[in-house]
């Protein structure tokens, strides 16, 4: 019998702070699927008439899936966070888009009718698992040259995107860097960003320091308000000689976990769900490893064919902030200014870091938020760049669109 596809909406999201990676980051302490766990039951309490028992699956990201994130993580940190034994759930990596990919892949179920309600999202651990942890790239790569061995290291990639796009300076880069850092100072101070963070109970196990004992982290570790150009214009550059990529312009190496409600639109509706944004559709696209950085652009492309949109239609950009340089590129692209006030309203992954996995749905939280404050807009999108050489972009609707605004 044919099936119906069905409209697909983000119900909620949220996200724990994201910590600094290492000895004396917050979380050094703390389990990885702890934290999911607790994005899991916070989503729980923040949405009392979803029934635990009517979730039909939990698909949860990691990129290193070692240790206490893997053994298939979905399915584990649902059992922890107390959903019923009936809840299924499986374990994801798309690198960086690993949660928004949890997000899609999840979204296509619902859509199709295999799903009524499903959880997705994404931790990484960077203090605790560093990013290819235990990986053994074949040696075929480089000796058969099918990538340049520059495609295994992310800041080299971003040191050839620049070479890709030489109007994009390191000055712009670093520019680009200190808008990111203001604006997520401000969106701070008008709180808009702790209204969907779990406050999450660390044990400090810095000892050598004599900081022991427990604390409570409601805030990103990360960030870096007061930031200047004249702080940036003295870092190095690790990846290259004279080179444009720094610890400034770039996101740090993070710990943190996400998770969001995916639901279809009726079912939204029927069990008193909000509705936050409603699915307009999502791409992947493949890009030359050594230039990761590129991939949102043709992830972009593709998205905006299949919604029979243009660039012009999109009011709202979260961009994810690997590199400044990616931002910069895919603005360059699409001829918008780099300080354009639809880009990344609250600033990005630069001020408040990048757990790897878990960043596209901080992408979606900041999104939907926006939407609420700006019913003008009806169009936004999310997008970012996947290690080894892809991108990823979603484009949804903003279902408090008031026609009578301006619809950019």
């Amino acid at each position: 019998m044919p099936r119906t596809v069905r409209d697909v909406v983000f119900v909620d999201g949220v996200r724990t702070p994201f910590g600094k990676a290492g000895p004396k980051g917050i979380y050094n302490g703390t389990r990885a699927d702890d934290l999911v766990v607790k994005a899991i039951r916070e989503l729980l309490r923040r949405n009392p008439d979803l029934d635990p028992k009517k979730i039909d699956e939990v698909a949860i990201a990691a990129t290193t899936q070692i240790g206490d994130q893997g053994l298939t993580l979905g399915r584990t940190a649902g059992i922890l966070a107390g959903l019923p034994q009936s809840v299924p759930g499986y374990s994801i990596d798309r690198m960086c888009a690993g949660a928004l990919t949890a997000v899609t892949a999840v979204a296509g179920g619902v859509a199709f009718g295999a799903y009524d309600v499903a959880l997705a999202g994404g931790v990484e651990h960077m203090g605790r698992h560093p990013m290819g942890e235990g990986v053994d790239p074949n040696p075929r790569f480089v000796s058969e040259k099918l990538v340049d061995e520059s495609a295994l290291f992310m800041g080299m990639t971003a040191e050839n995107l620049h070479d890709r796009y030489p109007t994009i300076t390191k000055l712009r880069a670093d520019e680009y860097a200190v808008r990111s850092q203001e604006k997520a100072a401000k969106a701070y101070a008008d709180g808009k960003i702790q209204q969907d963070l779990v406050p999450i109970s660390v044990r400090n196990t810095n000892e050598a320091a004599g900081e022991t004992g427990w604390g409570l982290v409601t805030t990103d570790e990360p960030m870096r308000p007061g930031t200047t150009l004249e702080n940036l214009a003295g870092l190095k550059t690790p990846f290259r000689t004279h080179g444009r990529v720094t610890a400034g312009n770039a996101a740090g190496l993070n710990d943190g976990a996400t998770a969001a409600i995916i639901a279809s639109e009726d079912f939204a509706r029927e069990n008193n769900l909000p509705v936050k944004m409603r699915l307009v559709s999502y791409s992947f696209a493949g890009v030359e490893p050594e230039v990761m950085g590129y991939g949102p652009i043709p992830a972009t492309e593709k998205a905006l064919a299949q919604a029979g949109l243009s660039i012009e239609d999109i009011g709202l950009f979260e961009i994810n902030e690997a590199f400044a340089v990616q931002v910069l590129a895919f603005l360059e692209h699409y001829g918008i200014a780099d300080d354009d006030a639809r880009v990344n309203q609250y600033g990005g992954a630069i001020a408040f870091g990048h757990p790897l996995a878990s960043s596209g749905v901080r992408l979606m939280t900041q999104l939907a938020r926006q939407f609420e404050e700006q019913p003008h807009v009806r169009y936004g999108l999310t997008t970012m760049c996947v290690g080894f050489g892809m991108g990823a972009t979603v484009i949804w609707e903003n279902p408090n669109f008031n026609a009578e605004g301006d619809s950019k």
